[in-house]
């Protein structure tokens, strides 16, 4: 499994911003969402897309599924639908592991 940059802390990102943090092609991420319906970044005006944390958990999980896993997009469909739960909680740590790195980042900077 490939190592991903830790998400920075700020509220939204743009869609380079997400493509490099989960090192996906920005037209990918454009047609993710048109195929998994809990991928809907926040649109303004001009139609530009800005992503929140959840939704980079959300694309760094589909990009697990079909790349790491190899999965096709019906069969990530599928199994996103069957575990939802189990992929919160899966979320919910990674999210907790990045506040961590980020924890134990400071704590070195203080010592």
């Amino acid at each position: 499994m490939i190592k991903l940059p830790s998400i920075p802390d700020k509220k939204y990102f743009s869609i380079s911003e997400v493509s490099n943090l989960c090192r996906v092609k920005t037209h990918t991420l454009r047609f993710w969402e048109k195929e998994f319906d809990m991928l809907k970044p926040v649109t303004r005006r001009g139609n530009r897309r800005f992503y929140q944390k959840e939704d980079i958990q959300v694309v760094r999980n589909i990009r697990n599924l079909l790349y790491e896993e190899g999965l096709t997009i019906s069969g990530a469909k599928k199994k996103i639908s069957s575990k939802e739960s189990d992929q919160q909680e899966t979320f919910n740590k990674e999210f907790l592991l990045d506040d961590l790195e980020k924890i134990l980042k400071e704590i070195k900077k203080v010592l």
